[in-house]
């Protein structure tokens, strides 16, 4: 089970940090993404990181301000932003597939949270 949290109104410019809590697996295991869907358009990849490499990805209009990080000990998975956009906007979910991909193909993953809603008014 995957839960989001951190989501927010912010203005422009500034930063959020979103946890997500995993119960039921150990991530050592896993391939961790988040991705993001804003209203009418299509759920998109923003970062994920392969957990025992930790190798980490991210999509070019994030790169240098979002930081996706794990906790192994709290079994908690971060993504730093910084330099929000209004364009960041939508909500955003985790997710987690055992293959140990990282890639961005939402069908690679097959368990999601239910998101939290990020905000960046201009």
């Amino acid at each position: 089970q995957l839960v989001e949290s951190g989501g927010d109104l912010v203005q422009a410019g500034g930063s959020l940090r979103l946890s997500c809590a995993v119960s039921g697996a150990t991530l050592d295991y896993y391939a961790i993404a988040w991705f993001r869907q804003a209203p009418g358009k299509e759920r998109e990849g923003v970062a994920s990181m392969i957990d025992r490499s930790r190798k980490s990805y991210y999509t070019d209009t994030v790169k240098g301000r979002f930081t996706i990080s794990l906790d192994i000990s709290g079994n908690t998975v971060h993504l730093q932003m910084t330099n929000l956009q209004p364009e960041d906007t939508g909500v955003y979910y985790c997710a987690a597939e055992a293959a140990g991909l990282g890639a961005f193909v939402p069908d690679y993953y097959d368990t999601w949270g239910r998101g939290t809603q990020v905000t960046v008014s201009s």
